[in-house]
């Protein structure tokens, strides 16, 4: 068995749990925690340490937060760790000269079946593309975002109302495992990979925007419920509803779907029994959790002791 000197490269919380099972898997020395810069947030702008830093703090790790990565310093602090492997969760993409740097390599987890769902988001794009499995994969990071050669994966089933913050908990738990299996075939020099294969029908997890997040309420039902649940909690799908002359930017955290033939217009808001509902093709989405500009997250019944529309109240 070869002892494994780790630099461990993340900055969410997703990281933190992986980080912590290595350590509490105890067999390998981490010599290093590699993390963001601090950056303010929030409305008071006060600095930030990332997930990784805070537990990287309270666990007493070797911390580096450098802001460029192929910098003369940065090369040369991390040479001097002597790290015979480094892991990389959720972090960004490395420069050749850092994953080529240790002697087994730099391994990648990402929380997705490979070469299916490449890139930022993979938790969030398997539900909003109404997927029923995931999983996790372990490759050897090359020169390109997510293609490199595979160790391992493991697969687990999505439920048709699971939210992407549960997910995300289950494949953090499904990590672990693999992060660790991964670890003891290196070690133990019997890891042996699979090249990915490229196809035109690979799916791609893009990056999260403005234009991505909002609800397009003339979609049918299916696809606007997967939207919803695959943006929850963060960063939240989100619409515009109308009232008259008032219009507020809405985010819609929970819902769920009525299958039902109406003749009300897309869009439509209707109040019914402390239920929010929006008329859309093939049915109503039902409202349960939403957040209006300069409120809480609240539920439609407690949004509702508060606030009254008119019948000319649509979402668009």
């Amino acid at each position: 068995m070869k002892p494994l000197r780790i630099v461990f490269m993340g900055t969410p919380d997703f990281a933190v749990g992986i980080l912590d099972a290595i350590l509490q898997n105890n067999k390998h020395e981490v010599v290093g925690v590699i993390t963001a810069p601090d950056k303010p947030a929030g409305r008071g702008q006060k600095i930030k340490f990332s997930a990784v830093k805070e537990y990287a703090i309270a666990k007493g790790l070797n911390l580096l937060q450098p802001t460029n990565l192929k910098s003369e310093e940065f090369l040369s602090e991390l040479k001097s760790l002597n790290a015979n492997l480094q892991i990389v969760v959720a972090f960004r993409m490395l420069p050749a000269v850092v994953w080529q740097m240790p002697e087994l390599g730099t391994f990648n987890l990402h929380a997705s079946l490979l070469p299916n769902y490449r890139g930022a988001a993979p938790i969030n794009w398997a539900i909003i593309n109404g997927e029923t499995k995931t999983g996790v994969t372990t490759f050897f990071i090359d020169d390109k975002i997510d293609t490199g050669a595979m160790i391992l994966s493991k697969e687990i089933d999505i439920k048709a109302n699971e939210s992407a913050g549960e997910l995300h908990d289950k494949l953090m738990n499904l990590g672990k495992e693999a992060v660790i299996e991964t670890l003891d075939l290196i070690s133990n020099e019997t890891v042996s990979t699979t090249i990915q294969k490229d196809s035109p029908e690979i799916k791609t997890a893009y990056k999260l925007n403005r234009e991505n997040c909002r609800i397009d309420f003339t979609k049918d039902i299916d696809t606007i419920y997967n939207l919803i649940r695959g943006l929850s909690p963060y960063p939240a799908a989100y619409c515009f509803i109308k009232d008259l002359n008032e219009e507020w930017n809405v985010k819609i955290y929970e819902a769920e779907k009525e299958i039902y033939n109406h003749k009300n217009p897309i869009g439509k808001l209707i109040i019914e029994n402390k239920k929010i509902k929006i008329s859309v093709n093939n049915g109503y989405l039902v409202a349960n959790s939403l957040q209006f500009p300069g409120k809480r997250r609240m539920s439609a019944q407690e949004l509702l002791n508060g606030m009254t529309f008119s019948d000319e109240t649509f979402a668009f």
